[in-house]
């Protein structure tokens, strides 16, 4: 797990930004699988592309989903593809066939099967499940990933590649991307910012596999966390 702190968010963003780039450019005959997250964390990120890194990524080579969504229709506040749609994907020249939205005003039970079996036909597999090039991960203030909370760590080793979880502090639905297939991706990068990330920070970082983002951090392959001193403030400077 490869730790890298920034002096606020806005440089965090635009590391994680140069990082994604970087590992596209590497490799300039692939196209790469990106499962994205949703939030309040990446929408900075996403104006960001969107207003300073358009030129430099290779958007047709970009074949975006997502990692987790709250069962809400496109045009809801609440909507992650809605958010990134409006930030970013509506001015990035990224090809309409190459973006896969998670359904979120569809029955939930339905749209988790139809995805999971989408993401199945879509994403080239290994060792039996999906190996996605690249999924970005957030980390919320109770140690939640991809809407997996604590008490659903059930939801790590589901056999299913999405679910449907429930947010237990408002009851929402969503649907959510398991353990395994996010274990198996090339590249799990976690952006965290904000002095109110900090406690679910020093967790991931020095303590066990506590919360489901700890075991994620902990049991990826390559895993990366970007964050700003805000987030960092417990763990000193690790950069």
């Amino acid at each position: 797990m490869k730790v890298t702190v920034f002096p606020s968010s806005i440089e965090t963003s635009r590391g994680l930004i140069l990082r994604l780039v970087e590992i596209m450019n590497n490799e300039p005959d692939r196209i790469f699988n990106i499962a994205v997250s949703g939030g309040s964390t990446p929408a900075l990120m996403f104006d960001l592309w969107a207003n300073e890194y358009m030129e430099i990524t290779p958007w047709e080579r970009m074949c975006i989903y997502w990692v987790d969504e709250r069962c809400v229709p496109p045009d809801d506040s609440d909507s992650n593809y809605g958010m990134m749609r409006n930030l970013l994907l509506g001015m990035a020249p990224i090809p309409y066939e190459n973006v896969f939205r998670i359904r979120g005003e569809v029955k939930p039970v339905k749209e988790a099967a139809r995805y999971s079996e989408l993401v199945k036909q879509q994403v080239p597999s290994k060792q039996g499940w999906p190996e996605f090039d690249i999924i970005l991960l957030g980390a919320g203030d109770d140690g939640h990933t991809s809407s997996i909370f604590p008490g659903q760590e059930e939801l790590l080793t589901s056999a299913s590649v999405y679910v449907v979880s429930v947010n237990p502090r408002n009851g929402q639905k969503r649907i959510a991307m398991t353990g395994y297939p996010i274990l198996n991706a090339r590249h799990v990068i976690f952006l965290i910012t904000g002095k109110g990330k900090a406690d679910v920070v020093e967790e991931i970082c020095k303590s066990g596999d506590v919360g489901p983002a700890a075991y994620v951090a902990h049991h990826a392959q390559n895993a990366e966390l970007f964050m700003d001193e805000g987030a960092a403030l417990y763990i000193g400077d690790r950069k």
